[in-house]
């Protein structure tokens, strides 16, 4: 439900204008990046390298510390139909690997939060997508079985393979990494398609990048 690519395409905007970053080092972050999947202790000190740029890595680590989240920014339709969801009757909860304090944020600075039922955050928990087990609690906390859900997400092992570990109809959101073998139950053009997998108004666990 947040659009990491807009957010981060922000933050890259500011980050470049504050530490004087040339021309490409937004293009190779964002490649380096791997749709949030790599550490960016390991992608800011290969920018230097590789860019012969003069600046320290932890001044620019600080940088994205502070700011990447300072203006996150929900994915398209992500409030409506939220909204739509709750008129229903709808439950809905999310399932998110991270920090407490940064998903927190995220949620609640893209006015997310108050629209869910319940947050697994997997720092909080000690369990991290895909180990079935944090399914497996999300489902407990939210009251109800595999069978009566629909995990949605986009990333193929996170939220197709291990949610489908545990019963869970998974529906995958193209816009991360592309389906390796992996078999979705559905795949969604955009979130408004979430409306077409409600039956009887079962609940909806939802990753978060």
């Amino acid at each position: 439900m947040h659009d990491r690519g807009a957010t981060l395409r922000g933050w890259l905007a500011g980050h470049v204008e504050r530490h004087a970053l040339p021309a490409g080092y937004a293009e190779r972050f964002t490649e380096l990046d791997d749709f949030g999947y790599r550490s960016k202790r390991e992608v800011l000190p290969q920018l230097v390298r590789e860019l012969a740029l003069p600046h320290d890595p932890e001044v620019l680590w600080a940088d994205f510390s502070e700011h990447s989240l300072a203006a996150p920014v929900p994915m398209p339709h992500a409030l409506d139909i939220l909204r739509e969801l709750r008129a229903r009757g709808v439950r809905v909860g999310v399932v998110t690997n991270g920090w407490v304090e940064a998903q927190t944020a995220c949620l609640e600075r893209t006015g997310l939060l108050p629209l869910v039922d319940d947050v697994v955050i997997s720092k909080s928990v000690g369990l991290s997508k895909p180990d079935p087990a944090i399914y497996t609690l999300a489902l407990a906390r939210l009251g109800v079985s595999g069978a009566d859900a629909w995990f949605v997400g986009d990333s193929p092992r996170n939220d197709v393979w291990g949610p489908q570990q545990v019963g869970l109809k998974a529906a995958y959101l193209p816009t991360g990494h592309g389906l390796k073998g992996e078999r979705p139950d559905a795949v969604l053009r955009d979130l408004r398609d979430v409306l077409t997998l409600m039956d009887d108004a079962k609940p909806v666990l939802t990753a978060e990048s």
